[in-house]
């Protein structure tokens, strides 16, 4: 799953609104919506940067999946 998403989901779980975190993190409002949507992806810095102003590590947001090979 897109890391953006899991980001985007505990925001609202903390109900922090993405203008905070943009101002925090420098990342632009449009560019974080656009990501939390998964319309988008977030560089590994973004996440990093992201991580850091939530006292998170980015393994809190990454989750692996099984190749579509593997899932069959």
């Amino acid at each position: 799953m897109n890391p953006a998403i899991n980001i985007g989901a505990y925001l609202k779980e903390i109900r922090m609104k993405q203008t905070d975190l943009s101002i925090k993190t420098g990342i632009s409002c449009p560019k974080l919506s656009l990501a939390f949507s998964g319309k988008r992806r977030l560089s590994l810095q973004d996440i990093s940067n992201i991580c850091f102003i939530l006292n998170k590590t980015p393994n809190d947001f990454i989750v692996p999946e099984a190749p579509d090979f593997v899932k069959n």
